[in-house]
């Protein structure tokens, strides 16, 4: 999905296009504020380790971008960005395959850094399947001035 917020100061998000890697998690958001990022993972075999559930790399990856996309939306009217700088994500519970929702929202923003949360549940129980918190650093746009 592609989603384009208006005065956000970026351009619209399209992981499918813009790079591979994040495409290939899944994680297709539908909201995306400087505050909040929701979205979802319709997970199945190609998230799978070798022994048949999903790989933990695949949260973790969620949870980083659901983090930078709305870290850098918080900070784009400033001609900044932000990348993480650390991901600490906790597996909750094995998964084969389903929808799971992702709510990502800050913890603490700040002019240099932010510090986001990030919950993966189960969308039919809504149980949690992984949390995550994300440290980014917020930094100036190329050709930018912030």
């Amino acid at each position: 999905m592609s989603t384009d917020q208006p005065g956000a100061g970026l351009p619209a998000v399209d992981l499918a296009s813009t790079s591979r890697f994040a495409a290939a998690s899944g994680f297709e958001p539908d909201e995306i504020s400087g505050t909040r990022v929701t979205g979802s993972v319709e997970l199945g075999p190609d998230h799978h380790t070798p022994w048949g559930v999903v790989h933990g790399g695949v949260y973790c990856s969620v949870i980083e971008s659901a983090a930078s996309i709305g870290a850098s939306a918080a900070v784009a009217p400033h001609g900044k960005f932000s990348v993480g700088v650390n991901n600490n994500t906790d597996f909750i519970r094995a998964m084969t395959e389903g929808r799971v929702d992702v709510v990502a929202e800050p913890i603490q923003q700040g002019r240099t850094q932010q510090l986001w949360q990030v919950l993966i549940t189960r969308a039919d129980d809504r149980k949690l399947v992984a949390r995550g918190q994300v440290r980014l650093q917020n930094v100036v746009l190329p050709g930018g001035s912030g």
